[in-house]
C-alpha cells in the first residue's frame, strides 16, 4: 500500500535545518519547505537554496549533491512564508539558541518567535519537533505553554510536542544526523511514535526515546562533558609549557592505552554549542531543577572559563615571541591564520579567533597595530573583526606575527622558506599543533606553541 504524501516544514535554514530538510526531502513521499527569515544576514540563503546551491562553504560530504537533487526533483523549496504549517503534519524548529555574553542567561528571542508564529499556524495533530538545544526544562515551562497559550490547542490531545537534540558538526553534517543514534524526548507515547516514524526515514542508528526533561539534559551534558574533557587538556598544556615539554606527546603516550582517548588542546573552544551548552545547563537548573542547590556545581563553570582563557593565552605567546624577538607590540601587522571554529568549515560561530583579536584591541587599542586575517572558507559577510582575505600571500606579506587559530588543511603545507622570505618577522604562534618546532626554528622563526613550553630538547 502506497504511503500518503507527508508535508514537513523546518524552521531555520542553518548548519541544522538545511541537513535534515534535505535528507527528509529525499524520502520518497515526503515533501519539505523550509523556513527563512529575510534578514540582510541570511536571507539571500532563500534564493540560493532554491537555486539547488548549498551555501556552506566548508567541506561537507554529500550535500551539494543532495540539496540539488530534492531541489530538481520538486521535493525541497524555501520561503519566509509561514502559512505553510497550515497543513504540515510535521513542524522542526531549527533555530540559533545563543546566551547573552555577560549574563549567560539564554537567549530566546528567535525561538519564541518562531514558535508564536507556528502556534497561529498549526493545525489539530501537528507533530512539533524541538531540535534547537534548550536549557533543561524550557520545552516543558517555555515552548508548551507558549504554543497552547496562542494556538488555543493542547499538547497531547490536540497537537504533539518533542524535543530531539542535533549533534551535527559542521565538515560532518550529513553524517551526524544518519549515523548517530537519536534522542527522542516527547511528552507521551503519541508523540514518541510519531518522531520515530520520521527520523526513522534517515536515521540508521537507534532511536532512543525518553521523557522531555531527560532528553535535554542528555544535550547539555553531553556537551558539558566535552569542554570539560578539553579544559583538562588546556590545562595540562599550560602545565606542561611551564615543564618545557609537549603536551602532544604526552597525549599520544596516554593514549597508547586502549582504555584512554584524552582530548587535545588548542587555541579555544568554538561552535555554536560547547560554548553555549554548558551555560544552558547551569541555567536550567537555577531555574528548574527540585532542589536548585549550587554551591556544589563548580567543574563546569570553571572549565567553561578555563576555554574562554586559552585566546588570552594565545596573544600572551605572542608577546613573549615579540620579546624574543627585541620588538614592540607596535607598529606590527598582525595576520590570523584562520577565523573559521573547525577546520576546513566556514562556521565562525564563537570561533577562538574573536578572543585573540578582541584581546588585542583591547590591550593594544593605539599601538598602531594592522591586523589582517586569513581563511580560505570563510566570506566577508561571516566575519568583521578584520581585513580578511583568502589570498595567503597577501596575508603574510610583512607580517611581523602569524597567529594559527584554526588548522586548515593548506595550512600543513605551507613552503617555510617562502614563508620566512614574505615576512617581515618571522614569528608563528602555533595554536593547534600544526608544525614541527624543530622544523620551523631550523628555518629560522621564533616558534611558539600551546602545549610545549619554548626551549629544545631532546632524548
Amino acid at each position: 500500500m502506497t504511503e500518503q504524501k507527508k508535508k514537513i516544514v523546518v524552521i531555520g535554514m542553518g548548519y541544522v535545518g538545511i541537513p535534515m530538510a534535505a535528507l527528509l526531502a529525499d524520502v520518497p513521499n515526503f515533501y519539505v519547505i523550509g523556513i527563512q527569515r529575510k534578514s540582510e544576514r541570511s536571507g539571500w540563503k532563500i534564493d540560493w537554496l532554491n537555486a539547488g546551491k548549498n551555501p556552506f562553504k566548508g567541506e561537507e560530504p554529500g550535500l551539494d549533491e543532495l540539496i540539488e537533487k530534492v531541489v530538481r526533483n520538486k521535493k525541497f523549496h524555501v520561503t519566509d512564508k509561514y502559512d505553510n504549517l497550515d497543513d504540515a503534519e510535521y513542524v522542526l524548529i531549527d533555530v540559533q539558541t545563543p546566551i547573552d555574553l555577560y549574563t549567560k542567561v539564554p537567549r530566546y528571542e528567535s525561538l519564541i518567535e518562531v514558535s508564536e508564529k507556528t502556534a497561529r499556524h498549526m493545525k489539530k495533530g501537528v507533530t512539533i519537533i524541538i531540535e534547537s538545544t534548550v536549557a533543561p526544562g524550557t520545552t516543558d515551562n517555555i515552548i508548551q505553554p507558549l504554543l497552547e497559550d496562542v494556538s488555543g490547542l493542547k499538547r497531547k490531545k490536540d497537537f504533539y510536542l518533542v524535543f530531539s537534540f542535533e549533534r551535527v558538526m559542521p565538515g560532518k553534517l550529513i553524517e551526524y544526523i544518519t549515523d548517530f543514534p537519536r534522542v527522542i524526548g516527547g511528552g507521551c507515547y503519541e508523540a514518541n511514535q510519531k518522531a520515530k516514524y520520521l527520523y526513522g526515514k534517515v536515521v540508521k542508528k537507534e532511536l532512543q526515546v525518553t521523557d522531555t526533561l531527560t532528553a535535554e539534559l542528555t544535550k547539555c551534558i553531553e556537551n558539558s562533558y566535552r569542554d570539560v574533557n578539553i579544559a583538562f587538556a588546556n590545562e595540562m598544556a599550560l602545565l606542561c609549557e611551564d615543564f618545557n615539554r609537549d603536551i602532544y606527546k604526552i597525549i599520544e603516550l596516554i593514549n597508547y592505552r586502549h582504555d584512554r582517548m584524552m582530548h587535545y588542546p588548542g587555541s579555544g573552544v568554538g561552535g555554536h554549542c560547547l560554548t553555549k551548552d554548558p551555560y544552558l545547563l547551569l541555567y536550567g537548573h537555577e531555574a528548574y531543577s527540585e532542589k536548585n542547590y549550587k554551591s556544589h556545581i563548580k567543574l563546569v563553570p570553571f572549565s567553561r572559563e578555563l576555554n574562554d582563557f586559552m585566546p588570552v593565552h594565545m596573544v600572551s605567546l605572542m608577546e613573549e615571541a615579540l620579546q624574543e624577538a627585541r620588538k614592540l607590540v607596535d607598529n606590527i601587522k598582525v595576520t590570523l591564520m584562520g577565523v573559521s571554529y573547525k577546520a576546513n568549515t566556514d562556521d565562525t560561530r564563537n570561533t577562538p579567533a574573536q578572543g585573540i583579536i578582541e584581546t588585542l584591541m583591547k590591550r593594544y587599542h593605539s599601538h598602531n597595530i594592522v591586523y589582517i586575517a586569513h581563511d580560505p572558507y570563510v566570506k566577508e559577510r561571516d566575519y568583521d573583526l578584520t581585513v580578511l582575505t583568502d589570498d595567503f600571500n597577501k596575508a603574510v606579506e610583512n607580517s611581523d606575527v602569524l597567529l594559527f587559530a584554526t588548522n586548515h588543511k593548506q595550512y600543513y603545507n605551507i613552503d617555510l622558506d617562502a614563508l620566512k622570505e614574505a615576512m617581515r618577522t618571522p614569528i608563528i604562534i602555533d595554536g593547534r599543533n600544526i608544525f614541527n618546532k624543530n622544523l620551523v626554528e631550523e628555518k629560522g622563526f621564533i616558534y611558539r606553541k600551546v602545549g610545549e613550553g619554548p626551549k629544545n630538547h631532546s632524548f
